[in-house]
């Protein structure tokens, strides 16, 4: 199955979970809700933006919201990292709690000075990563995207490339599990209030 017809059936699944009683009280079986964590998501090890070494545990112990994305993109990136800026802004004093990460797929145009430009447009407490082409590559197979280079008919040069790529937000819990996923175009607001459940489950618990 391709995977955005995956990600289509997860998002219906999990709004269906639930389902209680028909109109006769007859037993509705429950609708499966499919396991983020089984099907994206590992361990990393990356370059942030000022040069450091980071992997994925330095972000156990708090919500993380990463999108993949490069640099040069046009337009889709900057709108997804708008609304993820956007929904941590509205998460007031909890916000503290969720940790943006951008990763760029285009290592050879990102470097660490390039991403660190990049995220700062976003927020003060934006992470941007990279590392090799084979780093960014392996982590592209664990969290399946969808990741092609492009070349325009208006390109004159090596560096004159687009990169079509998968446009999701995921959200990792404190254990460094894949809890859910935004898909592109979600609002702020809707983003915020799931991220407010989550916040409030782990007050409770």
């Amino acid at each position: 199955m391709h995977w955005a017809k995956l990600i289509v059936a997860a998002i219906v699944l999990a709004a269906g979970a639930g389902v209680g009683l028909t109109r006769d009280s007859a037993p509705v079986p429950a609708v499966p809700v499919l396991a983020f964590d089984k099907l994206f998501g590992g361990p990393f090890e990356l370059i942030d933006h000022d040069g450091m070494v980071r992997t994925d545990k330095d972000f156990h112990g708090r919500y993380v919201l990463i999108y993949f994305g490069y640099t040069y993109c046009p337009d889709i990136c900057p709108a997804s990292l708008q609304e993820m800026a956007a929904a941590i802004e509205q998460l007031g004093e909890t916000a503290a709690q969720v940790q943006p990460v951008f990763i760029s797929i285009d290592p050879k145009r990102d470097p660490p000075k390039v991403l660190k430009d990049y995220v700062a447009q976003f927020g003060p407490s934006f992470v941007g990563l990279s590392g090799t082409e084979q780093q960014i590559a392996k982590l592209a197979k664990a969290y399946r995207l969808h990741r092609v280079k492009v070349v325009p008919d208006w390109s004159t040069g090596a560096e004159d490339y687009l990169v079509d790529h998968s446009s999701l937000t995921f959200l990792l819990g404190p254990d460094g599990k894949v809890l859910t996923l935004f898909p592109h175009n979600t609002p702020a607001g809707t983003m915020a209030m799931r991220l407010r459940t989550y916040l409030a489950a782990k007050a409770d618990g």
